[in-house]
């Protein structure tokens, strides 16, 4: 089930806030509302992978037990830990990455073994790194252990974050499990909040799926350069408002229940960088590989450039495996490392925060390296980019072109401008009153979640992209 769907619009969401809110003054019984709530939801679409996550969520209550139950035994307390990674890590390469370790062992060495073809469980990527988070944040003594393992089973699996993030850290909600206030305030911040990411979702991340998946669906001698950088850029904004516009309804629906969630993306087409782009892009991923696998190595107050361009290998490495077990996300990753360690080291990154060229190279930069993980294979990604670049011989234009232009533009150029802090620009830069701006977003966004709705109903092209990350 996806927040975008009628099931979860129009009887999930009403049922579980209805029965939340009858039981609210009582904490145990509303936590347990949640939490059976959230389990029924990830139930939805396959019944039996619940059970995966209930033995994770298990396995990471009792390491975070046994942790918090030897504070004045260190070697017990690190075993622990290290057994509960082992065993979250061991879950997530079983079933995200056995199959690409075998068929690539079978490919370099000419063997045969079984591919074991497992069926991935939904979200076990965001689910698995909030069980980290627990049992390090406990160690580390960032968070109080939960007694209970109703307390762990709703952070780790309440709906709203569970299959596509943010991911929540133990120590941003762990008081608000035991203890949260519920308000107006918040509910209505919650509900907008949610209507915003709904919107960008179902109208426009949909609407630029079109684009995209129709262009890289043509064979080559159909594209031509212009297409080529269409389908690119276009692709790019499809995943923000796809990933930020869920990151959105989860963080208001978290609001709703009294849940406050960290922000997950603030306007990363604005950066003059890579290395700002990231820092503004998936922000709930970056801070988590940067403090429980960065800081870890050393970060970067290492003395060699060697160890700092290891450290950054590695967590780009990971970060690109994270994404999906083919060499096309591990490559993303790489490119990524490549460029953030230019910038690094020659100061190109700091140059262009400071100059206004800096916006067409850090977008260039992102655009060019996520066609990686749109393309099929390496091969495919590397005939997109010949197009690109104008050396596969396709033409600059053609009539196709023009098609895509027509059809579609209006969203693109939408997408385009709604990706900027255009309400910031009007209250600020306009001079846009608040007496006026105000009712005026509010009766726009009612209006605008009217026509997601109608979307949503109507069946139209709903993709979801993180549900193959």
């Amino acid at each position: 089930m996806v927040f975008s769907s009628t099931e979860f619009l129009c009887f999930f969401l009403p049922i579980v806030l209805m029965l939340y809110y009858l039981c609210r003054r009582n904490r145990t019984l509303s936590n347990v509302v949640l939490t059976v709530m959230s389990l029924l939801f990830y139930a939805w679409g396959e019944p039996t992978f619940v059970l995966v996550m209930l033995a994770s969520i298990f396995i990471n209550w009792l390491a975070a037990r046994v942790i918090d139950g030897n504070r004045e035994r260190p070697r017990a307390r690190k075993l622990a830990l290290i057994a509960g990674l082992v065993l979250d890590v061991g879950m997530l390469a079983v079933f995200k990455y056995l199959s690409f370790f075998v068929r690539n062992l079978n490919g370099a060495f000419s063997l045969n073994l079984p591919d074991p073809q497992l069926a991935l469980p939904i979200g076990i990527s965001f689910f698995t790194f909030q069980a980290i988070s627990y049992i390090v944040d406990v160690y580390r003594g960032h968070g109080e252990a939960q007694k209970h393992f109703l307390g762990v089973c709703l952070y780790i699996s309440f709906f709203p974050q569970l299959i596509a993030g943010p991911i929540v850290r133990y120590e941003t909600v762990a008081a608000e499990i035991k203890g949260r206030t519920e308000t107006l305030d918040d509910f209505t911040e919650g509900a907008r909040r949610f209507m915003v990411g709904l919107s960008k979702k179902a109208i426009l991340a949909n609407s630029l799926a079109l684009i995209v998946d129709s262009i890289f669906a043509l064979s080559p001698e159909k594209v031509s350069v212009a297409m080529s950088w269409y389908a690119a850029i276009a692709y790019l904004m499809q995943v923000y408002y796809d990933f930020s516009g869920y990151s959105d309804m989860a963080i208001g629906l978290g609001r709703m229940f009294g849940f406050h969630f960290l922000e997950n993306f603030t306007f990363p087409f604005l950066s003059k960088s890579v290395t700002e782009f990231w820092r503004r892009w998936h922000i709930s991923l970056c801070t988590w590989f940067r403090d429980y696998v960065f800081f870890p190595l050393g970060g970067s107050r290492v003395k060699s450039k060697i160890r700092l361009l290891f450290n950054m290998f590695v967590v780009w490495s990971l970060t690109g495996l994270w994404h999906g077990a083919e060499w096309t996300y591990v490559l993303w990753g790489v490119g990524f490392f490549v460029v953030l360690s230019i910038e690094k080291l020659t100061g190109l990154g700091k140059w262009m925060e400071k100059h206004a060229v800096g916006h067409l190279y850090a977008m260039f930069a992102v655009v060019v390296v996520t066609v990686l993980i749109r393309s099929e294979s390496v091969a495919a990604a590397g005939n997109f980019y010949k197009t690109m670049f104008g050396l596969s011989g396709a033409p600059l234009w053609n009539p196709l072109s023009g098609v895509f232009l027509r059809e579609y533009g209006l969203f693109f150029a939408a997408a385009a401008v709604l990706s900027l802090p255009v309400g910031d620009w009007l209250r600020k830069k306009a001079r846009v009153p608040a007496w006026l701006l105000e009712p005026a977003q509010g009766a726009l966004l009612l209006a605008v979640t009217a026509v997601a709705f109608t979307y949503v109903i109507s069946g139209s092209y709903n993709p979801f992209i993180y549900f193959n990350f």
